[in-house]
């Protein structure tokens, strides 16, 4: 962020100084709500979590090196408090979930104002361009691929796995200073009116649509609400800005008609502006295509998995073109980038020659069917076939339509003949999911539905062999990954070189917890974690 001093961040929140003996102090780092991570210069947000309280970290946070905090208290250091407002939380507000009396809602606005007002004067200096992302599905695969091709033109600040909240946005907005070029941001909802909220903390100036799809159907109503509420990150561009969207979804496509910016379409139709032909997967599903665009084409071959890749990249090279990429340097980008973010199809191949493919960190039926597609295209490839598993839970938040869209995913798997389905859980749609296979064609125990993790573990344990191929998915909320970690885990592969199961639903959450930890989201501890994302949203 910007540096600024307490008194001018007071004044720009609408807070007020305790027990500040000098308001002409600086905040010289950034914004941080979770007191282990605090540096010297920082602000601390006082954020209510699930058990306890950020206020009670106050002084831990100053005594690590933070200038002062903002709070909706005092707080006995240093403090910029802002008042309360207990009608000013929303009811779909994740990150505000536990906020009872509108003090999390109060620091939470306090935060999105200092935002726009430093990326607005970042903006302003002709330093920094802002690029936002949204879409059903594929936001956090595209911010990756997009941090990937900017960064040779210069340094870009993107978020850590799947920020793109009330909270996470703007955290992530307050991380770029003078010295950045480029900031991505996801942005995500829940309901009508989200992304224009976010879109007013950081304007953005590029602005990429890839999808509209049926994640969070539940609570929008309708596809056609979705992709009202899509189109709200291309409403809120300048008229020199510029809309990245996908000539392939025709509700994308027809936001054209929603912006003033300039629009540039990317897709496999040939009237995209920038498109993919030849595509062509290898054995680990990974892309090679011919990449065309206004400037001539080249070859690119990603190294990300899954053919839905190839969209993502399309975005990622357009919106690199505006900002002054010369198309081989593109390619290159696109070809060396790396998937940055956690449980977004992780391929690994453990000692055992087991290939895990953990998509865990969410699921809608869209992502879900890239997936399965995905596992066959490796499961098939190299000239001799290998035993395919899905091992699946429950997709979150699809409303009236959720055993419908489960009952489809369970057809689906059968149609694409995988080998073996596991189902993990008890609810409805569950049931629906693996009754689908069931009715679709599976017998015997092709399709089979288990009560929890623990039960998918010790039945992969047991039949899982070398040369399988596994794909774990499901939507944040079950918790699969400890399915993906405990398969990688050097605990099972000394368990099953001794002959014995190892493991167990109690070790693999530990796995899970431990992953978490360190895969580079902000927490005040596990139990008090203020949430930073709405995942697939």
């Amino acid at each position: 962020m910007i540096e600024m001093t307490l008194r001018e961040i007071a004044d720009v929140v609408g807070g007020t100084l305790h027990d500040v003996p000098d308001p002409e102090v600086t905040v010289t780092g950034s914004v941080e709500f979770d007191s282990r991570r605090i540096s010297s210069g920082d602000l601390f947000l006082a954020l209510p979590g699930e058990r306890s309280d950020g206020h009670d970290f106050a002084g831990a946070a100053v005594a690590a090196g933070a200038v002062a905090v903002l709070a909706a208290k005092p707080v006995g250091v240093p403090a910029i408090v802002v008042t309360p407002d207990s009608g000013a939380v929303p009811a779909t507000s994740v990150a505000l979930a536990h906020d009872s009396d509108g003090s999390g809602a109060a620091v939470l606005a306090a935060l999105a104002t200092l935002a726009r007002i430093s990326v607005e004067r970042l903006s302003a200096a002709g330093g920094l361009t802002v690029v936002g992302v949204t879409g059903s599905s594929g936001k956090t695969s595209t911010k990756d691929l997009l941090a990937a091709v900017l960064a040779p033109l210069g340094p870009v600040v993107a978020p850590p796995g799947s920020f793109n909240n009330e909270l996470g946005h703007p955290w992530t907005a307050l991380r770029a200073d003078t010295g950045t070029r480029f900031l991505v941001l996801e942005l995500s909802a829940r309901g009508p009116g989200h992304i224009a909220a976010l879109a007013h903390v950081a304007p953005p100036r590029i602005g990429v649509v890839l999808n509209v799809g049926t994640a969070h159907l539940g609570e929008f109503g309708s596809r056609e609400a979705i992709a009202k509420t899509k189109g709200e990150l291309v409403e809120a561009l300048p008229p020199a800005g510029l809309a990245v969207l996908n000539a392939d979804d025709q509700q994308v496509a027809a936001m054209a008609d929603r912006t003033t910016a300039r629009v540039v379409t990317v897709g496999q139709t040939e009237r995209a502006d920038i498109r993919a032909t030849d595509i062509r997967l290898d054995d680990e599903a990974r892309a090679g295509f011919t990449l065309h665009t206004p400037s001539g084409s080249v070859p690119v071959r990603l190294a990300v998995h899954g053919e839905h890749q190839v969209g993502n990249a399309l975005a990622a090279a357009a919106v690199a073109l505006e900002c002054g990429a010369d198309l081989d340097t593109v390619a290159q980008a696109l070809s060396g980038a790396r998937a940055a973010s956690a449980r977004r199809m992780d391929v690994r191949t453990t000692a055992e020659g087991v290939t895990v493919v953990n998509d865990s960190y969410n699921a809608n039926p869209d992502s879900v069917r890239a997936a399965l597609k995905a596992l066959v295209t490796m499961s098939r490839a190299g000239g001799t076939a290998r035993r395919s598993w899905a091992v699946l839970g429950e997709m979150g938040e699809l409303g009236e339509e959720s055993v419908i869209e489960h009952d489809r995913i369970g057809r689906l798997a059968v149609r694409l003949d995988v080998d073996r389905l596991i189902v993990v859980g008890t609810g409805r749609p569950s049931r629906a999911m693996h009754q689908g296979a069931v009715m679709e064609g599976s017998w015997g125990e092709e399709s089979i539905l288990v009560p929890d993790i623990g039960s998918a573990i010790a039945l992969l344990d047991d039949e899982v062999e070398a040369g399988d191929v596994v794909l774990v998915k499901a939507s944040k909320s079950v918790g699969l990954w400890e399915v993906a970690e405990h398969l990688t885990s050097a605990e099972r592969a000394r368990g099953h070189a001794g002959g014995t199961r190892a493991g167990s639903n109690t070790e693999a959450a530990g796995v899970s917890e431990r992953s978490e930890r360190t895969e580079g989201t902000a927490a005040f501890c596990r139990t008090t974690e203020p949430s930073v994302s709405e995942a697939e949203s």
